[in-house]
Parts: C-alpha cells; sequence; structure tokens
C-alpha cells in the first residue's frame, strides 16, 4: 500500500471515494514515507502530526456524511512562502521563526475548504529569493536524484516533496522560474500560471507586514504535481480571487487541441542571448520530435516580434524591484547606490538588479508600456501558435553553492561558466509576459537525472498547456519516483 502514495492525487482520491482507504490511513502512509525519507532530503519542515491527524478525522467524518470536497483527505505539505494558520510559516528568515498566522493564505483557503489535509510545510531559500533550497532556519534541501545536487528554488521542499511521495502535491510560488526549474531538477509537474489567476495574497514575497490587496506584478501561485491531470484538478480549486468562490479575475480559455495532431509548436531554444546546456536542449528537442511523430507542425525558427535582451530587461528589472521592496532599507538603500556605476543601457545582472531597486512611479510607466507592447506581439505570436517549447532553466542539475555573493556564483553551461542570474533569463519570457507555463519532465540522461521541457501558452491557456503536458505523459510514461522513494 505505500506505493499509493507515488500514485496520482487522483487515484488517491479514487481510493479513499471507494473506501478501500481512509484520510487517516492515507495520511499515516505519507507520515511514514515523511519519517523514513526526510531525513536525508530535509524537504519537509513544520511537521505537525496532531493537527494533520485531526484533520484527517475531520476528513474522514465529511467523506462519511457525503460532504467530501474536490481534494477530500489528500495529505499536503505547504511551501514555506505561503502562511497557515495554525502552522510556523517562517518564508526561511529567522526574523519569522517563532511566527504563526491565524489566517490561511487565499490559495491555501481554497486547498483547506476542498478538504485537504495539511501536514506541514516544505523549505524554501530565505523569503524565496534563490535558485537553490537553503536557510538559516531549517538548513539545506538535498535533491532525491542526487544529494550532492541541489532541488532547485524557491520551491524546492516543495517539488522534492512530490517527486518522493511525501505530499500528494504541493502549493508552489513563482517569480522567477520558482515553480518551473525545481520540477525540472526533481522530475515532477510544475505550472506557473497566468498572473493574476490565483490569489498570491498571504504569500511571500512581500514581507508580511507589507502586503497589498493587489496582486504583486509576476508573482503567482500554482501547483506542482505528479501528473497533468493532478494539476488541472488543483488548478480548478485554487483558482479565483482571495475569497473561496470568488469569481477568478482571469477567464481561463479552452484547449484549442487536445492531441498532437495538428498542434502548432514553436521551438526556441537557440538563441545568441540566452545559452541552455546540451542537456536542457535534448530534453526540449526530445519533447519536439515526440510531438511531431503523433502529427504536431513544429517550427524551429519562430519567434515573436520583440527581441529577448528587451523582454529580458523589462522582466529582470520588475523582478528585482519586487524583490528589492521585501528588503530591510538599508540593505535596499546599498544595492540602490549602486545604480550609479552602470550606463542605462547595461543589462548585466549587478546594473538590472541596481536600476530595479531604485524603482520609481515614473520609471515603473515606461516599463508598463514597453511591456504592453510585448503582452501585444504574444498575442500576435499566438495566433499563429499553440505553445512554445523552451529551456525549463539553463542547466539541467546544479551542486549546492553557498557562497553568499550571488554574483559570485557560476552555472556550468556547455563547459562555460555563465553568472549564476542566468536562471532569470529564461524565466522571463513566460514571466514578463504573464503567460501560463508548465514544467513538464520528458526523459532521463545517460547519468539518470530528469531532463524536462517549459511549455508556454497564450495569455490564459492554462490548460493548453496542460493539454500539452498529458499528450507527452501519455507518449513517454510521465513521471518517475527517483531511485532512494521507490
Amino acid at each position: 500500500m505505500s506505493d499509493i502514495a507515488l500514485s496520482s492525487a487522483r487515484l488517491q482520491l479514487a481510493e479513499l471515494a471507494a473506501g478501500r482507504l481512509s484520510a487517516v490511513e492515507l495520511l499515516d502512509l505519507h507520515l511514514e514515507r515523511i519519517a523514513r525519507l526526510n531525513p536525508a532530503l530535509n524537504a519537509v519542515v513544520a511537521l505537525d502530526t496532531a493537527q494533520a491527524r485531526a484533520m484527517a478525522e475531520a476528513s474522514d467524518a465529511r467523506r462519511a456524511g457525503g460532504l467530501a470536497g474536490a481534494l477530500e483527505g489528500l495529505p499536503i505539505t505547504i511551501k514555506d512562502a505561503f502562511d497557515v494558520a495554525g502552522f510556523v510559516s517562517t518564508a526561511g528568515a529567522n526574523a519569522y521563526r517563532e511566527r504563526v498566522p491565524e489566517e490561511d493564505a487565499a490559495a491555501v483557503a481554497r486547498l483547506r475548504a476542498a478538504g485537504a489535509v495539511i501536514m506541514g510545510k516544505s523549505n524554501v531559500p530565505v523569503f524565496s529569493g534563490d535558485f537553490q533550497t537553503a536557510n538559516p532556519v531549517y538548513g539545506v534541501t538535498n535533491n532525491p536524484w542526487d544529494l550532492s545536487l541541489s532541488p532547485g528554488g524557491s520551491s524546492g521542499g516543495a517539488a522534492v516533496a512530490v517527486a518522493t511521495g511525501m505530499s500528494a502535491f504541493e502549493l508552489g510560488s513563482d517569480l522567477g522560474s520558482s515553480i518551473r526549474w525545481p520540477a525540472a531538477a526533481t522530475g515532477v509537474y510544475g505550472l506557473k500560471t497566468t498572473w493574476n489567476l490565483v490569489s498570491s495574497w498571504g504569500m511571500v514575497p512581500p514581507p508580511p507586514e507589507r502586503r497589498t490587496a493587489r496582486n504583486p506584478d509576476l508573482v503567482v501561485a500554482g501547483p506542482i504535481a505528479r501528473t497533468p491531470g493532478d494539476i488541472a484538478l488543483v488548478l480548478s480549486v485554487i483558482a479565483g480571487g482571495r475569497e473561496p468562490g470568488s469569481p477568478s479575475p482571469v477567464a481561463l480559455t479552452p484547449p484549442r487541441r487536445r492531441s498532437a495532431d495538428g498542434l502548432r509548436v514553436a521551438v526556441w531554444m537557440d538563441d545568441p542571448f540566452a545559452k541552455a546546456d546540451a542537456l536542457v536542449r535534448q530534453g526540449v528537442m526530445k519533447a519536439a520530435r515526440l510531438l511531431e511523430a503523433q502529427g504536431a507542425v513544429i517550427e524551429e525558427a519562430a519567434r515573436p516580434g520583440f527581441s529577448f535582451e528587451e523582454a529580458f530587461e523589462v522582466f529582470a528589472l520588475l523582478n528585482h524591484a519586487i524583490v528589492a521592496y521585501g528588503l530591510p532599507p538599508k540593505v535596499r538603500a546599498k544595492i540602490q547606490a549602486m545604480a550609479a556605476l552602470f550606463s542605462p543601457t547595461d543589462i548585466s545582472h549587478r546594473a538590472l538588479q541596481a536600476r530595479g531597486a531604485r524603482m520609481t512611479p515614473g520609471f515603473y510607466q515606461q516599463l508598463g508600456a514597453r511591456r504592453l507592447a510585448i503582452r501585444n506581439q504574444w498575442a500576435r505570436f499566438f495566433e499563429r501558435y499553440d505553445v512554445v517549447l523552451c529551456p525549463p532553466a539553463p542547466v539541467a542539475f546544479l551542486p549546492h553553492d553557498a557562497t553568499p555573493d550571488v554574483h559570485q556564483r557560476h552555472l556550468m553551461v556547455d563547459g562555460q561558466a555563465r553568472p549564476y542570474l542566468d536562471f532569470l533569463v529564461w524565466a522571463a519570457l513566460a514571466s514578463g509576459g504573464d503567460l501560463p507555463a508548465l514544467s513538464a519532465p520528458v526523459m532521463r540522461s545517460e547519468a539518470g537525472l530528469p531532463l524536462g521541457v517549459q511549455i508556454i501558452g497564450p495569455h490564459a491557456g492554462d490548460l493548453q498547456v496542460i493539454e500539452v503536458g498529458r499528450i507527452l505523459e501519455a507518449i513517454t510514461g510521465g513521471f518517475a519516483a527517483p531511485p532512494m522513494a521507490r
């Protein structure tokens, strides 16, 4: 029965609905896996078995009374970027080590109302601000495929919990590939949703004391799961505004195509500005060729009417402004002071970080106009194409690197050192355009590590990218658990 924890959330729901398993029994199976696997992985934190057991017992009572919700009885962890009432919610920061919110984040409230059983939190970098998962409160999270590697970040703990069957699914967040990159690094599915489809209220960033009613630019919440079907199920629950039952600010569009036959696919993989390692390109091309063999029309030269550099600059400036907003004033001022050292046309990571931290209302309006032009070009592009396949990240794996200054860290891309913040480059296309993007596993490398693809769709086309994920899953077999979790 322990294998049920590695099955899809929908199969687990079927077992619960058929009475072959109770919510308490399913919880115990997951807690056993956490006890066995988590010491080596350090993905699940702030575990509260007493609260979880009470929730599971209440779930069984609701099901017995004919009141089962859409996610009734599924044991889950929640990324520690989200507030969960009654659970320690640190966002990876020492300042919040003892913080226990009284109210759920908006998306968490929807999961709770649908019957999910919350066991604890999953680990994050400080303020979700890194592409690895480590913080001074809970320490370092390891990749279940190779403990010497990072599972990515910032939803690294979440991705590991799903990949190892410690959680039925997860709630992640994404600003600069924080769902997509960890999903790729651990071999699971992760959806960066269309911006404003899911409320991000109650999530860090921004810090708890500086929250706004409006969803911050670029920042999204989205599901991480073992199948595209589970992604769709969880999305149907969390999509919408702050209050459960309120209408979603974004209306999802139905999938244009439900099979590969005639699917119009653009491949954006080779770009002088955006480098990706050969292993990453191998995964992207594998996805393209598999779809092509099923009747998809593949176009490798198709591009929207803007340059990659333009899209990246606009996105990166906004990204750094959002991150700087939550920094302590002295740290923010130090970064802002660096802006004078760079030309306004310099798009190096240091320059963009400094200029973004100095964001003014006038500068924000200028960026808004440039961003609108890019979004319009995307809309025209998606009149001709259904999805874009591209790298989920510049690299397929990343050894742990605790160098304090991120500008001193490097990625190895085809044997050449690249800036660590190049993780933002392949995030820019979907995030800057407010577009949905699904990270999906495709194959394994010769070393046995997962390789995947990022599937970008049109605005509000979340169901289309999920559908392409389903097509690929049917061809490849989809998720495979890391050996240590089997």
